[in-house]
């Protein structure tokens, strides 16, 4: 007879592992916040808080460089400060003079290829005993595994990612194969929740072809289509598999990225620059990153906005 003991059972997934580590470390210590954190550029993203002590919540957004824990990854502060204040890098911080910290206590948490994913971390408006510094060994490990759930839910989002695109054939579009504006709204809709849980950063493309109107009027509406089935495969070849391509309108493509950054997005959008130029396709490009205290569709309408300035501009960036 099997019994059912779910105390005892694997975590669904990063974010419920995630909040049980908080409420048994909120519990275990005493301290007034416990966050979950992720690093992405400049902005430091509260996954999830547990606490009582501050007003912070999961979703807020901070500056990285402000952080204890920006100096605690590069070993510039300590792990555990039982007493902030006697840090003197921790008490020039500029968070110390946005919210009192009497005692911190932070570990990284790190992806599998070496990269920092955020942080593990807590603080408190009182100073605290040494004997918090005790606390290091536990706070590690469960960071470590933490790192380790992360890393398995993103390889897996990277899966079905790249299998959502061939799901369902009413969301694409039949002379491309790609996604359909359904199929596209479906996909902003489910990685945007997945955005807000794993903190994930992602970049998003919208490009217009420039003479499709041209093309058909002249060539006529096959020659048209070839253009446009050009245009989906070259763009398909170009981007990663797990990225999601779609034609959202009759000239118009649209491209997501997701778990890449600012720096990556600038580089996606050079290779297709380059690939369109190979292929002789003229087109209009604009691209955005998705603002953590935003959403992807937020990124959608500056990405549009870009691609329309270059086209009204007649020369691409």
């Amino acid at each position: 007879m099997t019994t059912s003991m779910p105390e005892f059972g694997p975590f669904a997934d990063f974010e419920s592992a995630t909040r049980a580590v908080l409420h048994f470390l909120g519990k275990r210590t005493g301290l007034g916040l416990w966050m979950m954190t992720r690093t992405e550029d400049d902005d430091w993203i509260v996954l999830q808080a547990e606490g009582s002590g501050y007003e912070v919540a999961g979703g807020d957004v901070f500056r990285w460089a402000d952080s204890f824990c920006s100096l605690m990854v590069q070993d510039i502060g300590p792990q555990a400060a039982p007493e902030a204040d006697r840090v003197p890098v921790y008490l020039e911080a500029p968070i110390g003079r946005q919210v009192p910290i009497g005692a911190y206590l932070g570990v990284p948490v790190m992806r599998a290829n070496g990269e920092l994913f955020g942080t593990l971390c807590a603080i408190d408006p009182a100073p605290q005993p040494e004997s918090l510094s005790e606390e290091l060994p536990l706070v590690r490990l469960l960071a470590r595994l933490l790192g380790s759930i992360v890393e398995a839910d993103l390889h897996r989002l990277e899966i079905e990612r790249a299998l959502e695109t061939t799901r369902e054939a009413a969301n694409h579009d039949p002379l491309t194969g790609l996604l359909n504006r359904r199929g596209w709204e479906a996909r902003l809709d489910t990685e945007e929740r997945r955005a807000r849980r794993y903190g994930s950063p992602a970049a998003v493309f919208v490009i217009d072809l420039d003479r499709l109107k041209e093309i058909n009027d002249s060539l006529g509406h096959d020659a048209g289509d070839t253009l446009l089935v050009q245009a989906a495969d070259t763009l398909v070849a170009t981007v990663r598999e797990s990225d999601a391509v779609a034609r959202v309108g009759g000239d118009e493509f649209a491209v997501l990225c997701m778990e890449c950054d600012r720096s990556g997005g600038a580089a996606i959008e050079a290779k297709i620059r380059e690939a369109f130029a190979a292929a002789g396709i003229d087109a209009s490009i604009g691209w955005a990153p998705r603002d953590p205290q935003e959403d992807l569709a937020a990124a959608v309408t500056r990405a549009d906005r870009a691609m329309l300035a270059e086209k009204r501009g007649g020369t691409q960036r």
